[in-house]
Order: C-alpha cells, then sequence, then structure tokens
C-alpha cells in the first residue's frame, strides 16, 4: 500500500505544474477547432457534399490544407498531446475525496480520455507526414480483417454495441448536465453559467446521436457482413444524409458538434484542471 501511496504522491507532484496547465488549456482549445471544421464537414454533407470526410481526420486534413495549416496541426498535436498526460495523471491520481465507486468510474474515464486525445494526436502526425490519416478507411479495413477471421463478427458487433452505448452515455451525460462537476461555476456570472450550459447540453447529446448511429451501423455491418458500414462516424453521417429526414437531423447535428466545439473553449477557460 505504501508504494502505490509513493506512486500517486509523485504523480500529484508532477501533475501540479503550471506549464502543463497552460498546455491542457490549449488543448481544450485545438479540441474546439476541431469539432468547430468536423461540424462544417457534417454540415456540407447535410447539403449534398459528400467529397470530405466527416469525422476528426477530415477536420484535420482540411485545417492542414489552409495557409499556415500545417502549423496549426502541430499546435493541435502538442495540445491533443498535453490533455493526454493530463488525463493520464488524473487516472493515476484521482480526484481529491473519498475513493468510492463514483470515483474510480472517473478515473477509468479518465484513463480512456488519455486513449482517445493520444489517438488525435497521432491522427494529427499522420497528416502532418503526408500520410493516410483516414479514419474510415482504416476502420473499414480493420472491420474486414476482423470479419474474415473466426468470430470476427461478433467482435465487430461487440464494438458496435459499445460505440452505441457511448452515444447513448454522452447523451445521458448532456441531458443531466454533468459536465457541470468539471466546471469552476463559482467564477461564472449567472448569463455565462447559462450559456455554458446550453452549449454543453447542445454538444454532448449531439455527439452521442452521432455516436450511436454510428454504433448501430457498425453492428449492422456485423450482421449483413458489409464491411463498408463500419466506417466509423464519417459512413453514419452520410448515411443519415442519404434517408428522407436525414438532411435535417445532420444539419441539427452539426450545429450541435459546433456547440461542443465553442463549449471547449469555454472549458480552456473554466475547467477545473
Amino acid at each position: 500500500m505504501s508504494s502505490i501511496h509513493n506512486v500517486r504522491t509523485t504523480a500529484s507532484r508532477a501533475a501540479d505544474s503550471r506549464p502543463l496547465e497552460i498546455l491542457a488549456r490549449g488543448g481544450f482549445v485545438a479540441y474546439g477547432v476541431i469539432h468547430l471544421l468536423f461540424a462544417w464537414l457534417a454540415l456540407q454533407v447535410a447539403f449534398g457534399d459528400s467529397s470530405s470526410e466527416t469525422d476528426q481526420s477530415g477536420a484535420l486534413k482540411t485545417l492542414a490544407q489552409q495557409p499556415a495549416g500545417e502549423l496549426l496541426v502541430v499546435g493541435i498535436i502538442i495540445g491533443m498531446a498535453a490533455m493526454a498526460v493530463w488525463q493520464a495523471f488524473a487516472a493515476v491520481i484521482g480526484e481529491s475525496g473519498p475513493q468510492d465507486r463514483t470515483a474510480m468510474a472517473e478515473r477509468v474515464v479518465s484513463g480512456c480520455r488519455t486513449v482517445l486525445y493520444l489517438y488525435f494526436a497521432y491522427l494529427g502526425y499522420k497528416v502532418v507526414s503526408g500520410a493516410n490519416a483516414s479514419q474510415s478507411q482504416s476502420q473499414q479495413s480493420t472491420a474486414s480483417s476482423m470479419m474474415d477471421s473466426g468470430g470476427g463478427r461478433l467482435l465487430v458487433g461487440l464494438a458496435g454495441v459499445v460505440v452505441a452505448g457511448v452515444g447513448v452515455g454522452l447523451v445521458v451525460y448532456g441531458l443531466t448536465k454533468k459536465f457541470e462537476k468539471h466546471l469552476d461555476t463559482g467564477r461564472m456570472r449567472p448569463s455565462v453559467r447559462r450559456t455554458v450550459e446550453r452549449l454543453g447540453t447542445a454538444g454532448y447529446t449531439s455527439k452521442g446521436v452521432a455516436y450511436g448511429v454510428s454504433g448501430v451501423l457498425i453492428v449492422s455491418a456485423a450482421v449483413g457482413y458489409d464491411p463498408e458500414k463500419a466506417g466509423g462516424l464519417d459512413a453514419a453521417l452520410k448515411t443519415l444524409a442519404g434517408t428522407a429526414w436525414g438532411p435535417w437531423l445532420l444539419g441539427l447535428i452539426a450545429l450541435g458538434i459546433a456547440c461542443f466545439g465553442v463549449y471547449c473553449f469555454f472549458q480552456a477557460r473554466y475547467r477545473k484542471v
């Protein structure tokens, strides 16, 4: 027990770093930029342009094509890496207070966020290095390979269930405003707090719907042995756009994701780090 305590104490001291805090807050700005670009691409698909990838890799590629875009992508890589380090510390240390089941669940979520932010940093690296950074193609290729192996279709189906579950969790997280516990609301004016609540609710709910649709498609891909449906967010949003009411729903999802992007800018200032 003493060795575990020593590890946590050492990690706590390392995490209590002003430069790390600044970089992590900058990472929220980068995260917001990614989601605003993601929302713009989704809105284009809603209006009939399906040439771009409507996911995070597509957003990074779009940014890299702009003047000084690759430099901005490098900044996003640094921000994502800093957020990954911060969440890794949170997974090791945990929040102050009783280490009950809720606290342990938060540490598990922090560990998952660490992997997510590292993945985004990796996508950024692939974009600036000129490698193929397509999330959709990678996921389709992985799904196809898994389906060709024994029990692979079951694993793909389970992955779809997990993704759909994440989507449901994000919707609940947004509608119940659980994100507020991570914000320093005491520093907000009442008008700012109401704005942040609305942005967070719309943002998390919209992301949850997008992930939910993606998860359902992955399960459908496993059942129907159709790897093309297992293309992640890109395949999910483009499939949604092809339905009768899809463009309108996709437009609302795009606006919600844009709200999440703006919410990230508020997190840069008010998030408890």
